[in-house]
């Protein structure tokens, strides 16, 4: 989930930045042209003031051979002086575009362009228009013109063509500011979503890891209450009331089967010594009284694996370094005289390897699981136990030649009081696998069950060879 969620905040901040921070970079560029316009314009005043006066020495013929007075001389002056020093084109010119002065003196007016334009905007009596936005990236120059007025009238227009450079180099500067402060921001948000979705998050993913655990069947789990928003807080409490609830109703419900199987075996044992004493009154080989014997054994076998049952749901495993090999070696001799009984073949690969478990439980899982391939499996045929290891687990498999089972019924192994119909008439209360399967996940263990080509069950015993976590 913080996956999913941390990309999404990030996105909706970087989205929030970029809102703020490209108005400001627009905002930044626009102020630093207009800081130099306003210079421009002061300057194109100034010379207006000093041209406004300066006149030819042969009166308004400008096209007769005039000397210049000492009022154009110092406007040269001052032009020759302001381009030196700033590098700034400037130049005084007449209504009919002839320079009156200029520096450098080369200056004159295009035919077309920026320049041209705004010299016909102040002959208009208005000063040139603000130039277009220069960004970083463009390589053009700042042109402003202004008229230079006297009685009323544009005698002449004072133009100023500026290079871009220092300009653009400012606003760089300031962009580059804006973008580390936009850095700086993110990063400082990045580690705050962190925060936050870790704060939001966690009592879901322990809410999540006690759900698992409780799932697995570790009752016990319960989950920490002192962190994240009140409402996921009360959702940890509420969660712990109801898991407490469960709990107890399963330990009631465990204690019931627990006593009732106990308390039932002492009239059970009873009712069969009596019909035990009543077979001796009747003829010897009466079938209903053999049939109410076999009814009453089978009775009594399934309320001792009940209580085998409830006494596995609630017995911790007894975990330890096990020599796998060894103890299945010593199940699969134990069973040899039985297979040979029925005509079976019970053969053991048995190479010593070891994993956590408890040796008694494990016992019992290979009991039961031996007992029940012997018990199906047709005379002469046979059942093999293989011991195997990997990185991580020791497996025991126990695979037999009998009839096996269909893909329906191999999801159905395991389940409480579950016989296929087709061994309804062989020996068993349904309860084995079940058992296994209980004592074999208090340690960490698994059972499963899978087809064994040509035809029989496979089914796998697994223990970690590693200490499970609680």
């Amino acid at each position: 989930m913080r996956t999913r969620l941390l990309p999404l905040l990030i996105v909706l901040m970087a989205a929030v930045l970029l809102a703020l921070g490209v108005p400001l970079a627009v905002s930044v560029a626009g102020g630093q042209q207009q800081k130099v316009v306003v210079d421009r314009i002061d300057d194109t005043a100034r010379f207006a003031a000093l041209a406004q006066f300066v006149t030819l020495a042969s009166g308004t013929d400008e096209s007769a051979s005039a000397s210049k007075d000492e009022r154009l001389l110092t406007l040269e002056r001052e032009l020759d002086s302001y381009h030196d020093v700033y590098d700034i084109r400037a130049g005084v010119f007449s209504t009919r575009g002839t320079p009156l002065a200029s520096a450098p003196r080369s200056l004159r007016l295009p035919q077309e362009g920026e320049v041209r334009e705004a010299y016909a905007e102040a002959l208009l009596s208005r000063r040139s228009h603000d130039p277009r936005q220069v960004w970083p990236w463009q390589r053009s120059r700042l042109v402003v013109a202004s008229p230079v007025i006297r009685d009323g009238d544009v005698v002449a227009v004072v133009v100023t063509d500026s290079p871009t450079g220092p300009m653009r180099s400012r606003i760089l500067h300031g962009w580059l500011v804006i973008g580390a402060g936009e850095v700086a921001a993110m990063l400082l948000a990045i580690g705050a979503a962190l925060r936050l979705t870790g704060w939001v998050l966690k009592p879901v993913r322990v809410l999540d890891i006690t759900t698992h655990a409780i799932a697995s069947g570790r009752l016990k789990s319960r989950v920490a209450v002192a962190s994240g928003p009140p409402e996921l807080r009360r959702l940890a409490g509420a969660f712990n009331e109801m898991a407490d609830n469960v709990e107890d109703v399963l330990e009631q419900q465990r204690a019931f089967v627990a006593d009732a199987s106990h308390q039932l075996r002492n009239p059970l044992a009873a009712l069969l010594l009596r019909i035990e004493l009543l077979a001796y009154e009747l003829p010897e080989g009466n079938e209903e009284i053999a049939s109410v014997q076999s009814e009453g054994k089978r009775l009594a076998q399934v309320l001792d694996d009940l209580l085998d049952l409830a006494l596995a749901e609630h017995t911790e495993a007894d975990l330890r370094v096990t020599d796998i090999g060894a103890l299945t070696a010593e199940r699969v001799a134990a069973w040899a005289p039985t297979a040979e009984a029925k005509g079976v073949r019970l053969v053991g690969d048995c190479p010593a390897t070891t994993a956590w478990a408890d040796p008694v439980t494990l016992s019992s899982a290979l009991d039961a699981v031996i007992d029940n391939a012997v018990k199906f499996t047709p005379e002469g045929e046979s059942v093999e136990v293989t011991v195997a290891a990997d990185g991580e687990t020791s497996t025991v498999v126990v695979a037999d030649h009998g009839p096996g089972l269909t893909d329906e019924e191999l999801t159905r192994v395991g389940d409480r009081f579950w016989r296929s119909g087709r061994h309804q008439n062989i020996k068993g209360s349904g309860l084995g696998l079940s058992i296994t399967r209980t004592l074999l996940a208090a340690g960490g263990g698994s059972l499963s069950c899978d087809h064994h080509e040509p035809n029989g069950l496979k089914v796998t015993v697994s223990v970690p060879r590693s200490r499970p976590t609680a």
